[in-house]
């Protein structure tokens, strides 16, 4: 089940937006597709971050995977539970897997990305 409570990229990111902070990470079916994920390369907090450039790099069994920041802005924090733990992005992609947040975000980009259901139209 997709979440309806965030915006998704085509390139399967999901951004939730709360307040003034954005927090990022991968779809389900994006961690469905890359199987078991071994490493995950984040960006450094303070980094400013162009929409859909890449901003950091999941590592698994079948791939490397770039990760595109669906909005611009600037990273304030990263998940560093993923450091020790990458297949948490596999088991709880929508929460504890998370992969960084955003401050200072650039909400122009918002009318781009996907609803819930545009998100699972596309991947159907």
């Amino acid at each position: 089940m997709t979440p309806d409570d965030r915006k998704y990229a085509a390139s399967h990111e999901w951004i939730k937006i709360e307040g003034d902070t954005a927090t990022v990470g991968i779809t389900d079916h994006a961690q469905e597709q890359l199987g078991d994920i071994t490493f995950v390369e984040l960006p450094a907090a303070g980094k400013q971050v162009q929409r859909g450039a890449e901003c950091a790099v999941i590592e698994s069994v079948k791939a490397a995977s770039d990760i595109y920041a669906p909005l611009s802005g600037e990273i304030s924090e990263v998940n560093s539970a993923l450091e020790d733990a990458p297949e948490t992005i596999n088991s709880d992609s929508y929460e504890s897997g998370w992969l960084f947040k955003m401050k200072n975000i650039d909400t122009a980009g918002i009318a781009e990305l996907l609803d819930a259901a545009g998100y699972e139209a596309q991947i159907a």
